[in-house]
């Protein structure tokens, strides 16, 4: 819902950023895998209850995912890069909750339905982005990617906010994985309705 909103706040510092890794040799598949590790590394942390070392690690996962897209701007994008970057996306996504779902008995449950409610939302993306690619449909509201970015109540700076909610509020786990999975279901709604005035023939 607020992706779109923010990257003319956020593109510019990335940018320059993101000019100066790929001076000195840095790669945008790099970038995404050391991102990926770091978000692993935070799930992990907070399986073992060092939940401040999660958060810290969850925005490292966060920067490293903005500059992997900076690079690849400057390097030139590829559709090997656009693939790694958004199965490390989703990886890192629901590695967080199975992290809360091991840290406590209680979240178990909350963690499970979190995580299939963001398999829905996943899907609901990438089909569209399948059927919007076939149909030669493009958008730059998301800047410039590489497949179709759809719009949606719940995107990557949502999911974020949740987290880091999660960290700082450990013992409201339950109410906020319930939650944002209700935004999650609504967001499918959305997009299906969206594919409803988009696709018909």
């Amino acid at each position: 819902m607020f992706d779109a909103k923010l990257r003319p706040l956020i593109d510019p510092p990335l940018n320059w950023a993101g000019r100066a890794l790929a001076r000195v040799g840095v790669t945008a598949n790099g970038l995404t895998f050391a991102g990926l590790a770091l978000g692993l590394a935070g799930a992990a942390a907070i399986a073992f209850g060092h939940i401040g070392w999660g958060l810290a690690l969850i925005l490292a996962n966060r920067v490293a995912d903005g500059l992997d897209g900076a690079v690849a701007r400057v390097r030139g994008p590829s559709d090997l890069g656009g693939y790694f970057d958004i199965v490390a996306d989703f990886a890192f996504y629901v590695s967080i909750p199975l992290g809360f779902g091991v840290l406590a008995a209680q979240n178990t449950l909350p963690a499970l339905v979190l995580v299939a409610s963001f398999v829905l939302t996943g899907v609901s993306f990438l089909a569209f982005a399948v059927i919007a690619a076939k149909r030669g449909t493009e958008t730059t509201a998301h800047g410039r990617k590489s497949f179709f970015y759809s719009t949606g109540l719940a995107e990557g700076t949502e999911t974020i906010a949740l987290f880091i909610a999660m960290c700082l509020f450990p013992a409201w786990f339950t109410w906020l994985a319930y939650g944002y999975a209700a935004l999650c279901v609504l967001t499918v709604f959305q997009r299906s309705a969206l594919a409803v005035t988009a696709f018909r023939d």
